[in-house]
């Protein structure tokens, strides 16, 4: 006899976002996620967790989640998460983002990763997003955002802020910083809560097209013969600037 849970999982599986883990569904239901179907592979364990680290949604998580065998769950996931919980849902309207991501006057930066290569760094990208306050992250180039290994790295975090692929041309308004060794010196600038704030891939730097519509090139501070930081680290440096200089 077919699993019912396994037989509406593969219904919705290509046509929804994969939630790889406690914590990603936890994030996702926090900010609002349409979620038709969570697994777990222990249902006492998982809302015994949910007690302890998320008791806002433990009581979602209470309706909401199925038990199915572990060989079911395995083959719902690429890689298991040490959690034994996984779920579907449903991406957010592209239209709905693009409102967000336009919309002016906005309160806080867009952040834009320019032909991004590095799926993990992307969700670490999305994950400080969420957790500055920024209006969202935008990618350029091939990469998509909502790959389940992103969404994995992100902690579910695509939901509390808008995440979109664009091209340079879609990009939203506002005044572009985009970040280059050859920059000034970003300790002597205040960035404005509009500005859409540019990082280009980590082995390549900023492409022709990005940079030509730039605004402001600006550089982190560091030591001599350092080469670079990680996409992330430079990321979460422009953000913490951004937030303690911004005009309140």
């Amino acid at each position: 006899m077919t699993d019912p849970a396994a037989a509406d999982w593969h219904r919705l599986a290509d046509t929804s976002v994969l939630l790889d883990g406690f914590h990603a569904l936890k994030h996702a239901l926090r900010f609002g996620a349409e979620v038709p179907l969570a697994v777990t592979t222990d249902r006492p364990a998982a809302l015994a967790l949910a007690a302890d680290l998320a008791p806002d949604v433990r009581d979602t998580l209470d309706a909401l989640l199925t038990e199915v065998p572990e060989g079911t769950y395995r083959s719902f996931v690429p890689r298991p998460h040490p959690t034994g919980v996984a779920a579907l849902a449903v991406r957010p309207a592209r239209e709905a983002n693009l409102r967000t991501l336009v919309h002016t006057p906005r309160s806080a930066p867009v952040i834009v990763l320019d032909n991004p290569r590095n799926l993990g760094n992307a969700g670490a990208v999305i994950r400080l997003a969420a957790g500055f306050g920024a209006t969202g992250v935008v990618t350029t180039g091939t990469l998509d955002p909502w790959h389940p290994t992103v969404v994995r790295a992100g902690a579910g975090l695509h939901y509390a802020t808008a995440v979109e692929r664009l091209t340079v041309d879609e990009l939203p308004s506002g005044p572009l910083f985009a970040l280059d060794p050859e920059g000034d010196d970003i300790r002597g600038m205040k960035l404005p809560d509009d500005a859409v704030l540019a990082f280009g891939s980590e082995r390549t730097g900023l492409s022709t097209e990005l940079r030509a519509r730039t605004d402001h090139l600006v550089s982190l501070p560091m030591q001599p013969k350092v080469s670079s930081y990680n996409l992330a680290t430079s990321v979460a440096m422009t953000l913490y600037h951004w937030s303690t200089t911004a005009p309140r």
